[in-house]
């Protein structure tokens, strides 16, 4: 029996810094807020004015394929400026290689992440037209 007793009083002073830690309310004023991260959230790359594809004069109207779509796959980094460029659709070899030109040369306003700088990796599909 005075095991029993004895152990309920050392148990009881244990429980007491518990209780006094639980009994704080949350909707306390002091109270620490957690640290959240907000997000700005994910912004696309953006072309920045147009691609300028030039093409030889005198070449055939027939060699120009009329609204010929022709895929590309290429990443845009941190500066804005497109990474291996590749035809994922290809129309004319001519004509896809002319506008890989065109992409390299072109200038695009980053993709960003919490308003920082990233490479992200895009697909363009670009229509030939005349």
């Amino acid at each position: 029996m005075r095991h029993i007793v004895a152990s309920t009083i050392m148990l009881s002073s244990m429980l007491f810094p518990v209780v006094a830690n639980a009994s704080t309310s949350a909707d306390d004023a002091t109270a620490p807020t957690p640290n959240l991260r907000v997000s700005t959230g994910v912004i696309a790359p953006s072309l920045i004015g147009s691609l300028a594809l030039q093409l030889p004069e005198g070449l055939s109207q027939s060699f120009v394929p009329m609204d010929t779509p022709v895929g590309l796959s290429f990443t845009v980094d941190s500066n804005g400026q497109p990474q291996d460029v590749k035809v994922v659709k290809p129309s004319n070899p001519y004509l896809d290689a002319r506008i890989v030109d065109a992409v390299q040369k072109a200038h695009f306003r980053p993709g960003t992440v919490d308003n920082t700088p990233i490479p992200i990796e895009m697909n363009l599909t670009v229509n030939i037209a005349r």
